[in-house]
């Protein structure tokens, strides 16, 4: 679809060909805007088009499903109605007496480790009091009506999904008239903070799709501040450049070690910045790193396929690691999408007979998709369609789309919380690495991405043993490496029983890690006073991740400590380090390289 600011691009390099007396380029130009134009016409009277426009996930849908089921069954929903109107009665009486000075304790109970709540106001003034206490009823009403619908499991995941998003967005802390911040920083400023909170506002609206933004332009540079770890680009093709760290010991260690990023956002989250950067504590202790950075894809990458991605991502990194190192084996550290890639490496060299592959370690990698947790909101059949018709015509998933995603699966965090910052308060958003690199998102071409939705998600081919990728057929109990497999209990996009579910499809011997973080403090997680991880006394996963859990020892350490000596005892003897690149495979440039700077 055209949007109002490819029109005016557009429009603007017509006026610019005209103006330095290029009419057949303008003319040219012309005809194209206009057939875009027709094609957006014609999507928007397209009623499938226009849904998947309108409402990408479905929500409409589980919404008359819910409906429905309301309807037929309305006795829970009418007591809990009752109930509640008895509740916001007493609420308000309470609120009522501590304004006359009394003590009163209203009908909800409220968190009191909620940290946007810390403002004494929240429990001395009766205004706020009220509307916090009011909040608390209605968020549990509505759980309490939606929790009694007969749903199907699409809808049930969709239904709860609105209301959690309803429950975050009517939060009183997120409104102007129910924050007293609001008021304090207003009269603290003489109003400026007022001024510029509808500026930050009316910028968003124009230049962030109307989300708030978290974080200023410049606070990060990438490749000084962020994936800053020295190297050098030792091999590129169209879906990824290779980069080779250089070597901060003396000796390292004999076999490399690989690691594969995902390719939703930028490869830097596992070198995000110095002190947090895992590739760099890799190469401190004494390995040879290379690491995998994708390229964002465009129009021109819209048939590739995960195929391609196994083909032309990690195999051909293995490739060049040993043609550099000259060893014939290579540990591979991989992440979330990029260890579901790695995995399925694995085992298509397994099914090759070639054990190039000599360790796994698994981030916050799903293996297993059957309880794909909050993600599963965004991959039932009818929202892959949907999805697909969206991506046919510029045949891609544009990162905008990707961002969004991943923010409303944490609302109060990266949406709401920037609402009160940016736009009531009139700050601007506080430096911080991990938002710089969340907000560097990227794109997803169309038929790898359908196709990844619909073979893991949907249909579990990799967990079942039916998924085929260029010419193979992928066993994951073939995959006899011993693996290392962390997972991270917050985490809200790999949850860790699916993780660790996963992990016992394996064949060979897993270390399974549930470290304190989410998904990606669960990845930059350097040695800390807070940091903390379990794992089992053996290497046997019973059956029942809880049950693993409640019989898992924690160790008051990061999780980077304790793989520390389990990859080293599998990297081999000490040697001088390689050369940085070949004959065959020179340096092309400085790290970060190319692929990651394009927009």
């Amino acid at each position: 679809m055209v949007r109002s600011t490819d029109l005016n691009d557009a429009l603007g390099d017509v006026l610019g060909d005209v103006l330095d007396g290029r009419a057949n380029d303008a003319a040219a130009a012309l005809r194209r805007t206009a057939a875009d134009m027709v094609t957006s016409l014609r999507d928007l009277l397209d009623p499938r088009e226009a849904a998947a426009q309108v409402d990408p996930v479905g929500l409409a849908g589980a919404g008359l499903e819910a409906l429905r089921a309301l309807a037929s069954s309305p006795a829970a929903a009418v007591r809990a109605t009752i109930a509640f109107g008895g509740d916001t009665g007493r609420a308000a009486l309470a609120a009522l007496l501590r304004g006359a000075g009394a003590t009163s304790e209203g009908p909800a109970e409220l968190t009191p480790e909620d940290r946007r709540y810390a403002d004494p106001a929240w429990e001395q003034n009766a205004w706020y009091y009220l509307c916090r206490q009011e909040h608390a009823l209605f968020a549990d009403h509505l759980r309490a009506v939606s929790g009694e619908l007969e749903l199907g499991p699409t809808a049930r995941r969709k239904i709860d999904f609105m209301v959690r998003q309803v429950v975050e967005a009517t939060a009183p802390v997120n409104w102007p008239w129910s924050n007293p911040a609001l008021l304090k920083k207003a009269l603290e400023t003489g109003g400026h903070s007022l001024v510029r909170g509808v500026r930050n506002m009316l910028r968003d609206a124009v230049t962030n799709n109307g989300m708030p933004r978290q974080v200023a332009p410049g606070q990060h540079e990438v490749g000084r501040d962020l994936a800053a770890t020295p190297g050098k680009v030792v091999f590129r093709n169209r879906l990824i450049e290779l980069i080779q760290y250089e070597p901060q010991t003396e000796r390292v260690h004999a076999i490399p070690l690989l690691l594969s990023p995902p390719w939703i956002n930028k490869y830097y989250i596992m070198d995000l910045a110095p002190q947090k950067s895992l590739v760099e504590w890799a190469v401190q202790h004494g390995h040879t790193a290379f690491m995998i950075s994708y390229r964002n894809p465009d129009s021109g990458l819209r048939e590739v396929t995960m195929s391609d991605y196994l083909c032309e991502g990690p195999l051909a990194a293995l490739d060049v690691v040993e043609e550099i190192t000259g060893s014939p084996t290579v540990n591979v550290a991989a992440l979330c999408l990029g260890g579901t890639l790695a995995t399925a490496a694995a085992a298509w060299l397994a099914a090759r007979g070639d054990d190039r592959i000599h360790s796994l370690t698994l981030m916050n990698t799903l293996l297993d998709f059957t309880e794909p947790g909050p993600l599963g909101v965004f991959t039932d059949e009818k929202t892959v369609q949907r999805l697909e018709r969206s991506m046919a015509r510029d045949g891609y998933l544009p990162s905008e789309s990707m961002k969004t995603t991943f923010d409303l699966l944490r609302a109060t965090d990266l949406v709401w919380n920037y609402v009160v910052n940016d736009w009531m308060l009139g700050e601007d958003p506080a430096p911080f690495d991990m938002l710089s690199w969340n907000s560097d998102s990227t794109r997803m071409p169309a038929a790898m991405q359908v196709e990844y939705l619909r073979t893991c998600y949907l249909e579990n081919q990799l967990a079942e043993g039916t998924m085929e990728l260029a010419g193979e057929r992928l066993d994951l109990s073939a995959v006899r490496q011993d693996a290392y497999v962390v997972s991270a209990e917050a985490d809200h996009i790999a949850p860790w029983t699916s993780v660790y579910e996963g992990a016992r499809r394996l064949g060979g011997i897993v270390r399974f890690v549930l470290s304190n973080s989410g998904h990606i403090a669960g990845v930059v997680n350097p040695p800390s006073p807070r940091s903390t991880h379990r794992f089992g006394e053996s290497d046997h996963l019973p059956e029942g991740a809880q049950g693993w859990r409640d019989n898992a020892v924690e160790h008051k350490k990061s999780w980077w400590e304790d793989w520390t000596p389990w990859i080293a005892e599998r990297a081999g003897e000490q040697r001088i380090p390689p050369p940085m690149g070949s004959s065959a495979h020179p340096v092309l440039e400085s790290a970060p390289g190319s692929y990651v700077l394009r927009g």
